[in-house]
């Protein structure tokens, strides 16, 4: 049995996934440190999903020889367990069974991975203290009586966050936290996200928005088409040639305030 890294959140060699019958990604080689900042970048259908759920844990990759994944050192996980040390917040808004459901026992939540808090779970006072803490962390602490279905995008993104963050997670994955927030909740939560970066949270970003890499976040990881095309620095990477040819599309890239746009 391979011991735990003490340096790595995630290591993959030679990783090739299906999803049915099609295989989408492709011999994927990537070693991310904890408490790293580092952004994965591509466009829609490059395999972002999918290598997502494979640093989570949900799907595991062919079995080839020389092909493995470690999390934390370890090549199988119970969700449930991975998730104490990994805070995962999904692109999409939380679903029907948390409409109802505080903004505070949405982020408490999180403690059971369950949608709601239901009536047979124990919440103790450790579990709610933490998460005012999180949610202070995140400046939702007025959410706390608002159900989740009355919030804005951004309140409930925030809220996410916090219920990610309840457990004191030592990596933080981010799948598209941008999408659906108008102009003003975007900069509110990049904002958020800075703070915690400079607190020492460990964050992955996976996204196609440019505007999203933190002034904080230095590696750029580039997909296309299931591979890793390429992995290096924004000064090396956030380029209008090299985002052009993954985007397939001539496009004008600009720095402004510390964060990069491109103009098509």
């Amino acid at each position: 049995m391979i011991a735990e890294s003490t340096e790595w959140f995630a290591e993959l060699r030679d990783v090739h996934v299906a999803r049915g019958e099609a295989v989408v990604l492709h011999g994927i080689d990537l070693a991310i440190k904890r408490g790293e900042h580092a952004v994965i970048l591509g466009p829609n259908g490059c395999g972002k999903s999918s290598l997502i759920k494979v640093l989570t844990c949900e799907c595991y990759p062919l079995a080839r020889e020389g092909s493995w994944v470690r999390i934390f050192g370890r090549e199988r996980w119970a969700v449930e367990e991975l998730r104490k040390r990994l805070g995962v917040v999904s692109a999409e808004l939380p679903g029907p069974s948390t409409a109802h459901t505080p903004g505070r026992d949405a982020v408490v939540s999180g403690f059971f991975a369950s949608a709601t808090l239901w009536p047979h779970l124990v919440v103790t006072r450790e579990m709610r203290e933490r998460a005012a803490e999180a949610m202070s962390l995140m400046e939702a602490t007025h959410l706390s009586e608002k159900p989740v279905g009355e919030m804005s995008a951004g309140e409930s993104r925030r809220i996410m966050i916090a219920r990610a963050l309840v457990h004191r997670p030592e990596m933080l994955l981010l799948d598209e936290p941008s999408n659906a927030l108008d102009l003003r909740a975007q900069r509110e939560l990049r904002e958020t996200l800075r703070r915690l970066t400079q607190q020492g949270t460990g964050l992955l970003l996976v996204t196609h928005h440019l505007p999203d890499v933190l002034p904080e976040i230095d590696r750029v990881i580039l997909m296309r088409e299931g591979r890793v095309a390429a992995d290096g620095t924004k000064r090396e990477l956030l380029t209008a040639e090299r985002l052009g040819k993954l985007f397939g599309r001539p496009l004008d890239v600009v720095e402004r305030e510390e964060y990069f746009h491109a103009l098509a």
